[in-house]
């Protein structure tokens, strides 16, 4: 799933979420997926949607090595 870059201050967004890093809003402009992955503009952490209902965004896991193989 291609990794997103998301507005802070998007007015007309489908759900907004809190940076775990950070506290910055993070705002969707569709509804996230499970398992998407973004990046919080406040301080470029990577995060994964764990949780539609309720939304709920944790650090991303790192890519290893041997992922892939």
């Amino acid at each position: 799933m291609p990794q997103q870059t998301l507005s802070t201050d998007h007015p007309a967004s489908a759900a907004t979420g809190a940076c775990p890093e950070c506290d910055g809003v993070i705002a969707f402009a569709r509804a996230p997926l499970a398992g998407q992955v973004v990046t919080c503009v406040g301080c470029g952490a990577e995060l994964e949607v764990t949780s539609r209902d309720p939304l709920r965004l944790e650090a991303a896991p790192e890519v290893e090595e041997d992922w892939g193989e």
